[in-house]
C-alpha cells in the first residue's frame, strides 16, 4: 500500500518563489504542493479547503504580513509552519519572532541565480519540510507563566557551570529555562543551532527577558555565575581552564555531527575540564549531536538531564541520548529547572571555577 503523501501549501507573494520551492519540494515523491498562496487571505481559504500537513510561510507579505498570520492561524488552526526568510541579521529578529508564535523552523530564501546551490538547498528544504510534518506543535511553552517565586530565589551555596544543548524547538526552551533558573547560582554555556549573524540577535533576546546576562560569546570571557555564554554561528565553542579558572573559547574548525556550533564540541570539553561538577541539558532538536557529549559527562561523573519525547518540538537529539545511556534522567522541559535546583541542593558547595 502506497503511504499517504505530506500536503505542502505554500505562502509567498514571488511566483518565481512559488516556482522553485514548488520544483524543490515535489522533487521528493514523498512530498506534495496542494496550493500556492499569494497572500495572507488566500492562505487562510486555502488551509480550510486543504488542510495541509506543512506551510512554507514568508515573512513579508502584502496586506497581511507572515508573522500576523502565523500568530492567528497558531490559534485557530496549529499547522506545523517552516518560515521562508532572508537569512541575514536584519532579519534575525523577525524569524525568533516567528519561533516565538509557533513556527517550527526557518529555511533561506532560494537564491534564483545561484543554480549551483541548487542541490544542497533542494535537500535542505526536503529535510526540513519532513522534519516539520513530523513534529510534535502541541508543546507550545506559556510565556505568560512567570516562574514560582519561592523556588527562583531560594539561595544556595552551590554554583554550578550547566551546559545547555538544542537545535530545533530550542530557542523557545532555551528562553524557557533560563526564565526559570535562578541566575545566582549557574554558569550557564549554550549551543544552538543557529547561522552567523542570529546568535547575537538571540543572546540580546535572552538578555532581555530572562534575568541571564546573555552574551554572545567571543572568547577568552572568564565563565561568572549569572552570565550565560551563547557560541557564536559559525563557531564551535568549548570550555578550557587556566590557572583554575574556566574561560571561554571560540574557533573555527570542521563540523561536528554535521554542525558549527556543535554541542558535542561544547559537552566534550566540559567533561574534560570540569568533569564529575558539571551539570548538563539536551533539549529538543533534529540529529544527534550533543548525545555522545552528554554521555561523556555522564561518565566522568556529571549530572545530565534529557528532554523528554513528550515535551519537545522534534525528538531527535534527546532520542540518541537516551538509547545511549547519556541520561541521568529524563524529564519534561517544565520539570527541568526543579531537577536541577533538587540537585543543587544536596551539592557540597562548589564554585564554578
Amino acid at each position: 500500500m502506497q503511504s499517504k503523501k505530506t500536503k505542502v501549501l505554500i505562502v509567498d507573494d514571488s511566483v518565481s518563489i512559488q516556482k522553485v520551492l514548488r520544483e524543490v519540494i515535489e522533487s521528493d515523491p514523498d512530498l506534495e504542493v496542494v496550493g500556492a498562496a499569494n497572500d495572507a487571505f488566500e492562505a487562510k481559504q486555502m488551509v480550510n479547503d486543504l488542510s495541509p500537513d506543512v506551510i512554507t510561510l514568508d515573512v513579508e507579505m502584502p496586506k497581511v504580513s507572515g508573522l500576523r498570520f502565523l500568530e492567528v492561524l497558531m490559534k485557530v488552526k496549529p499547522t506545523p509552519v517552516v518560515m521562508i526568510s532572508t537569512l541575514t541579521k536584519a532579519n534575525a529578529d523577525t524569524t525568533l519572532k516567528a519561533l516565538e508564535l509557533g513556527a517550527v523552523d526557518y529555511i533561506a530564501k532560494p537564491q534564483l541565480n545561484q543554480k549551483e546551490m541548487f542541490l544542497r538547498y533542494q535537500k535542505m528544504v526536503i529535510k526540513k519540510i519532513r522534519m516539520a510534518a513530523a513534529c510534535n506543535i502541541k508543546t507550545g511553552i506559556d510565556h505568560t507563566s512567570p516562574p514560582s517565586p519561592s523556588s527562583t530565589k531560594e539561595s544556595f551555596t552551590s554554583n554550578k557551570v550547566l551546559a545547555i544543548g538544542a537545535s530545533t524547538g530550542g530557542t523557545e526552551a532555551i528562553n524557557y529555562l533560563l526564565g526559570q533558573l535562578p541566575s545566582a547560582n549557574f554558569a550557564l554555556l549554550i549551543v544552538q543551532h543557529m547561522p552567523a549573524g542570529f546568535t547575537s540577535t538571540f543572546a540580546s533576546r535572552l538578555d532581555r527577558t530572562t534575568d541571564f546576562t546573555v552574551v554572545e560569546a567571543q572568547g577568552g570571557e572568564l565563565i561568572r555565575p549569572g552570565v550565560a555564554y551563547l557560541a557564536p554561528g559559525d563557531f564551535h565553542m568549548k570550555v578550557i581552564r587556566s590557572n583554575g579558572q574556566l574561560y571561554t573559547e571560540i574557533f573555527k574548525a570542521e563540523k561536528v555531527a554535521g554542525h558549527r556550533p556543535s554541542v558535542d564540541v561544547l559537552f566534550k570539553s566540559v567533561a574534560d575540564e570540569i568533569g564529575r561538577h558539571a551539570f548538563a541539558t539536551l533539549l529538543t532538536g533534529m540529529g544527534k549531536d550533543g548525545a555522545r557529549g552528554l554521555k561523556a559527562i555522564k561518565n566522568t561523573g556529571g549530572f545530565t538531564v534529557v528532554q523528554d519525547e513528550s515535551s519537545c518540538v522534534v525528538y531527535g537529539m534527546p532520542r540518541v541520548a537516551v538509547e545511549m545511556n547519556a541520561a541521568s534522567i529524563v524529564t519534561p522541559l517544565n520539570n527541568i529547572k526543579e531537577t536541577f535546583i533538587g540537585k543543587l541542593r544536596k551539592t557540597p558547595s562548589k564554585q564554578t571555577s
